[in-house]
């Protein structure tokens, strides 16, 4: 049977999505990144319960477990954080938290975990950590391909995640609220 005619699996289904948002945003993750996404993706594709998660309790009790369990602990909080960054940032703000918060949990975790890994994992958790906004943007492209279901940033969330992250993303938000030309300040803040 030839792939043309066959369904598509979760799997490329997820890819086709990362790789449209990719194009969207005039950006190419590498193949590592790539495939931890659409693999993170199918993941926690049908695990609802990831939104009931005290993500910082969960951190520290990641830093306080040892070996493997540190491990997936340390990588679940990453790979959550990413997601509530990307795909949920509404949930920052029922939280009483900025999305950037999300965004330093899940690079600390990342980061933590590529400097006590001895694996070829490490290069990998650190390219995450260093990558994280720009997966995280991805994300946020993905919930723009189909404007009926976006749950995407509000004026205020989209200036403060610019301002905090550097978001290429949250820039593209805030350029639809208004006509401004709004730029990044040596500082960090908004000059107008």
């Amino acid at each position: 049977m030839s792939s043309a005619i066959q369904p598509e699996t979760g799997t490329a289904q997820w890819h086709s999505l990362v790789t449209e948002a990719e194009a969207g945003m005039g950006i190419h993750l590498d193949e590592d990144l790539e495939s931890y996404l659409v693999f993170l993706l199918m993941r926690f594709s049908t695990r609802p319960e990831i939104a009931d998660r005290i993500l910082a309790l969960d951190y520290l009790q990641g830093m306080q477990a040892s070996g493997q369990v540190q491990q997936e602990q340390m990588r679940d909080v990453g790979d959550i954080c990413l997601l509530h960054a990307g795909f949920f940032p509404k949930r920052a703000e029922k939280r009483l938290v900025k999305i950037s918060y999300y965004v330093q949990l899940g690079r600390s975790a990342y980061h933590h975990l590529a400097n006590q890994s001895v694996t070829a994992l490490a290069r990998l958790f650190g390219h995450l950590a260093q990558e994280f906004v720009v997966i995280m943007d991805t994300l946020q492209a993905i919930q723009q391909i189909n404007p009926q279901q976006a749950m995407g940033l509000s004026p205020i969330q989209a200036m403060e995640l610019w301002q905090d992250t550097g978001s290429q993303q949250a820039r593209k938000t805030l350029s639809k609220y208004t006509d401004a030309s709004i730029i990044m300040t040596k500082k960090g803040g908004p000059a107008h």
